[in-house]
């Protein structure tokens, strides 16, 4: 689904809203333990924001993530995307939204180590069923637009960490998704390198992605137009930020 036809479906919702999650609970149950990774989330993301979700080790941030992501599913609660509920939906309807409309970028990069930059970002097209010929001609202009198109023809393993960032960026956005998910899209990365992948998410938002981010970092967070930070799995605090950078 292109986003014109996204933006369709957000006029047609009654609430306007990308995402909005109503009582979200997550819990985990073993014979002896039951542990909460989430408690009563409410949260409401619009087409075109940037938010990044932010809290110490073991907070719930990744399980937020999962869950938005439609990787995990919720214990109790309401999680609507588009409008449509999720939060009981069966999987088969699940993988066919998460393959419409979600995109993941990945701390690791997740690149397939023995294809190169080119068959890389063309596997975010794989499972989309576009013509051999179009996923090359958008792989092409994804790369360039990356600015990774004199690296086409080489391994993840011969490109600098900032190298493989940008090609699973490439790839995440050759699908055109309507939301970009990032867990640490900076983590592995030194200062410039890590720079510049937000300066790119940035960007990104700024033509219209819309981006949810998990971070540790305080200055990563400042490039979100908004932060939501978590404790205990509850959100505690919501701020907007003056500037999309530090």
């Amino acid at each position: 689904m292109h986003r014109a036809e996204t933006l369709k479906d957000l006029n047609e919702n009654e609430t306007g809203s990308l995402i909005r999650l109503n009582a979200l609970s997550k819990v985990y149950r073993t014979e002896s333990v039951e542990t909460a990774a989430l408690a009563e989330v409410d949260v409401e993301i619009g087409q075109g924001d940037f938010v990044a979700i932010t809290g110490p080790s073991g907070c719930g941030k990744s399980t937020l993530l999962n869950i938005i992501g439609l990787l995990d599913s919720p214990s109790s609660g309401s999680y609507r995307f588009l409008g449509e509920e999720l939060a009981k939906t069966p999987e088969p309807r699940l993988a066919e939204v998460r393959r419409q409309h979600i995109a993941f970028i990945f701390q690791n990069f997740n690149l397939i180590d023995e294809l190169n930059v080119r068959e890389n970002v063309e596997f975010g097209l794989f499972f989309h069923r576009v013509p051999a010929a179009e996923r090359r001609r958008r792989a092409t202009a994804m790369m360039e637009r990356m600015e990774i198109a004199h690296r086409a023809g080489h391994k993840p393993s011969q490109l600098s960490g900032g190298q493989q960032q940008r090609v699973a960026v490439a790839r995440a956005l050759i699908s055109d998704p309507t939301l970009i998910l990032a867990d640490e899209p900076a983590g592995n990365l030194d200062s410039k390198n890590g720079g510049e992948v937000m300066d790119l998410l940035r960007a990104l938002n700024e033509e219209g992605a819309t981006i949810l981010m998990v971070t540790h970092s305080a200055e990563h967070a400042g490039f979100a137009k908004r932060e939501i930070s978590l404790a205990d799995g509850r959100v505690i605090a919501e701020r907007t930020h003056q500037e999309t950078h530090p």
